[in-house]
């Protein structure tokens, strides 16, 4: 996959691959480490670092042992074919409902749409633990916008982690609501407030926001949780990670007891379980069509730099190599992922970053660039690995360590989708 190595003035991988049988840095005292030229694999042994590499790196944030930056993908093996009971079709739903779905060009159902639509459109609580990419947008989507079509009093809240979530929710919304009259107000940080509360002087039957803006919205009391019937929590485990639990609390409770509730999640942690037990009906329906871990499928490995002033020069000739195609780098704070993004694009390269300083506006023109492919490369802080669908990503590379594992996690399952194998690559001083 890797023919050339980078310059050994410029960094050393844990990849034999990159390092071949040339000589690479020295151990001080001028020992090579390493057994093929200096360079050990995934840090194990004596390399780059000089002497025995330490089993753990720290770097203003929790310790992660950078042995787990190392692995393998497991060859890809296509799964058997899911064979749905149920096509959009034989659904007992709305005719403008079927026949948007039709212009979509939809017409079997995935697995979680196939399990959870069913149960959905008879009223009963869902949890649904399954992959980003799975199709579980329209899995609530759908039953939700037949049920409004019916009963135009019906409102439903849904709830996610992150911005662009929340958009391509929205984006989905129009497609399946197409010329029906229905309305839906997004409402998320970083857009005008003034604009969200213009929409929602419309009372649209569907509100998707994130917590905070949500909760900043009621409490100007510009939404009134009691008049909404359905609430849906998507990506649940991601807002808990990201530290969201008291206002998921906050926002359940203001809503009416007698409720829909659809919980979606990749998966279901104590915090999850507790709310679950606390907010939905017992008699729930509990639904998992996760697939293996996403981690499987991406080839991993670290790319040893000698100081912070080479790591530029070094991801410069990665780039430049033509199998790296579409490339998501992960920075750790805002400030520095604009001062990458903008060296990238003084080296020619074709780039955009996303991070919380940018306006909304500005982030979703980005992301719709790279999926569009008109730029190569984005820069982005680790709001672009919550909950978001990026096609054909060739590379992740991790320009700073993440903070915690379960981050490093959600950087790399960008990559590795859909039966390919991905390539996650971070670097390590």
């Amino acid at each position: 996959m890797f023919r050339k190595r980078v310059s050994s003035s410029s960094a050393s991988t844990g990849r034999t691959s990159f390092g071949g049988a040339s000589s690479g840095s020295r151990a001080p005292g001028g020992r090579a480490g390493g057994s093929r030229g200096g360079f050990s694999r995934g840090g194990g042994r004596s390399g780059g670092f000089g002497g025995r590499s330490p089993s753990r790196f720290s770097k203003g944030g929790p310790r992660i042992d950078i042995n787990r930056f190392v692995n393998k993908a497991k060859p890809v093996v296509a799964e058997a074919a899911y064979i749905s009971k149920n096509k959009f079709a034989d659904f007992d739903i709305h005719p403008k409902l079927k026949e948007n779905i039709v212009k979509k060009g939809f017409e079997s159902t995935t697995p979680i749409q196939d399990q959870a639509i069913p149960h959905i459109l008879q009223g009963k609580d869902v949890v649904g633990i399954a992959n980003t990419g799975t199709g579980k947008t329209a899995a609530f989507l759908i039953p939700l916008i037949n049920k409004v079509f019916h009963n135009k009093n019906e409102r439903a809240l849904i709830v996610v982690p992150t911005r662009e979530l929340g958009q391509q929710i929205l984006d989905e919304f129009h497609t399946f609501a197409d010329r029906s009259g229905l309305r839906a107000a997004l409402c998320i940080g970083g857009a005008s407030m003034g604009l969200q509360k213009r929409d929602l002087r419309y009372n649209p039957n569907f509100v998707i926001g994130t917590p905070g803006r949500l909760r900043d919205l009621i409490e100007q009391r510009c939404i009134d949780l009691s008049q909404f019937q359905n609430i849906i929590l998507d990506e649940a485990d991601r807002m808990v990670d990201m530290g969201f639990i008291a206002d998921i609390r906050f926002l359940i409770g203001l809503m009416p007891k007698e409720r829909h509730s659809l919980f979606f999640s990749a998966t279901i942690s104590k915090e999850i379980e507790v709310l679950i037990r606390t907010f939905l009906r017992a008699e729930h329906i509990s639904i998992s069509v996760k697939s293996g871990d996403t981690a499987a499928s991406v080839d991993q490995d670290i790319i040893r730099v000698p100081n912070k002033e080479k790591k530029l020069e070094v991801l410069h000739e990665l780039l430049m190599k033509p199998e790296f195609g579409k490339v998501l780098i992960f920075g750790r704070t805002k400030h520095g992922v604009e001062k990458l993004c903008v060296m990238l694009a003084k080296l020619g390269h074709k780039v955009a970053s996303i991070h919380g300083d940018k306006p909304q506006s500005k982030r979703q023109q980005a992301l719709n660039d790279f999926k569009a492919e008109k730029i190569k490369i984005l820069v982005a802080t680790d709001v672009a690995a919550r909950g978001i669908d990026i096609p054909n990503v060739s590379h992740v590379i991790n320009f700073d360590i993440p903070q915690t594992y379960e981050d490093y996690v959600h950087r790399i399952g960008r990559t590795g989708r859909a039966n390919k194998t991905g390539i996650a690559l971070t670097f390590v001083e």
